[in-house]
């Protein structure tokens, strides 16, 4: 049988086909067993509070410097290590954590920005970024990528399955092809205490579905007298799920710098059972059918109090992160006037900040706020009973829940119209 074309020279789309009996059969390469595995997507997801982000850069600080993971085996081989976050900032939150976890931040690389063809620069996207980001990872080769939130390399709506997957899919190529495992960070619904974890991810069930291990960070509830936190591994797709290990969060001063603190993990003891059993063993107990969850009121209060736990934020970013989460514009404004949060008039638009924040002004006793006026100081820092800490993060460390006892409000009307 003859064709009229020569079909090297002319190609067409087509559907690639591979024979089974072609390709080489070859282990899961680990780089924690049976935890973390090169060139494969994995979820970290838990609520807030529970110190996700601090989890990545513990294990950050093991790859780069060859450190013992969680239980007690030794990382193989030193290796780079590449971090994008879209939320915590690297001077003063990122970089103090690694250094106090004995991270090598010689192998440690954050990624900061994009520089087009003309050196115009912009903030990384990793929705439409990640070929420009493979270009680059290929002269650093890391062993470990971490993006913090995994939600923001979808470039649609985070709640339909084939957007998500479409989405992640650029990522698990580029793990593949430059055999480093990605650690995605994201959150829990709210309302979803008893549920599985896997199922609690959110946004859509692709989250989960589509990475190859899943972990789970659980806090105990209030009322629980074990105050330690739990690392559950909620899935594996390439090795065995269930277990896990306690661990707890502290702050510790960072080495060589005197008056800078930051937030460690410390390891406890390892757990078994499975993700649901751990799960439920230290949060609240509730019987199928009475789980109500947190209204929309107590979701809006909580989501403020956690984007506003690390120091001020604009009004317009806290209304698009607000929305993403499914929180509607109204329930915000309630619970901002029911949590007193204070409302600032900056040159470029309104600033939120807890009532606990004061101006470095302020601090110092020399003024009274001065918010709504021109030329205030915009410097912000926690006081309290242990003195201004660097590395402040009431949401994750005991030492610092202590500090929002004596915060001076700064003064000036809270604008309620023209603003959220």
């Amino acid at each position: 049988m003859t064709t009229s074309w020569d079909e090297k020279a002319t190609p067409t789309p087509r559907v690639s086909l591979t024979c089974a009996k072609s390709i080489q059969p070859e282990k899961v390469a680990w780089i924690w067993q049976e935890w973390l595995a090169v060139g494969k997507l994995h979820i970290l997801a838990g609520m807030a509070g529970t110190g996700k982000t601090t989890i990545a850069l513990a294990i950050a600080a093991t790859v780069s410097s060859r450190g013992r993971w969680p239980d007690g085996t030794v990382c193989h081989t030193a290796a780079d290590v590449v971090m994008w976050s879209g939320e915590d900032d690297a001077a003063d939150t990122l970089v103090p954590r690694l250094l106090a976890m004995g991270a090598d931040v010689e192998r440690v690389h954050l990624i900061t920005g994009t520089v087009d063809g003309n050196g115009r620069r912009r903030g990384f996207d990793p929705s439409i970024d990640i070929p420009m980001l493979q270009k680059t990872l290929i002269r650093v080769n890391p062993r470990l990528l971490i993006l913090d939130p995994i939600s923001s390399a979808v470039s649609g709506d985070s709640h339909q399955n084939t957007e998500v997957r479409r989405s992640l899919q650029p990522i698990v190529d580029l793990a593949g092809r430059l055999g480093c495992a990605v650690l995605g960070i994201t959150h829990f619904t709210k309302g979803t205490a008893g549920r599985d974890p896997l199922e609690r991810v959110t946004g859509s069930l692709a989250f989960g579905a589509f990475a190859r291990v899943v972990w789970a960070t659980i806090k105990p509830a209030k009322e629980s007298g074990d105050q330690q936190r739990r690392l559950i591994r909620t899935k594996s797709n390439i090795g065995p799920d269930g277990g896990g290990f306690e661990y707890d969060l502290t702050q510790t001063n960072v080495p060589g710098y005197n008056d800078l603190y930051a937030s460690i993990i410390l390891w406890g003891q390892p757990l078994e059972g499975s993700a649901r059993e751990l799960a439920g063993q230290i949060e609240e107990d509730k019987a199928p059918g009475e789980e109500k969850g947190l209204s929309p009121r107590e979701e809006a209060t909580e989501f403020l109090l956690d984007i506003l736990s690390d120091g001020p934020r604009m009004q317009r970013e806290i209304v698009e992160l607000a929305d993403q989460e499914g929180i509607a514009l109204k329930t915000l404004k309630r619970a901002k006037k029911d949590e007193g949060i204070v409302s600032t008039k900056l040159a470029n638009g309104w600033q939120w900040s807890l009532k606990n924040w004061v101006t470095g002004a302020d601090a110092d006793g020399d003024q009274e706020g001065q918010g709504g006026q021109e030329g205030h100081n915009s410097i912000y820092r926690k006081i309290g009973p242990l003195g201004p800490l660097a590395d402040g993060d009431p949401t994750e460390s005991r030492q610092n829940q202590a500090i929002c006892q004596g915060g001076h409000i700064p003064g000036g009307n809270t604008p309620m119209d023209g603003e959220v």
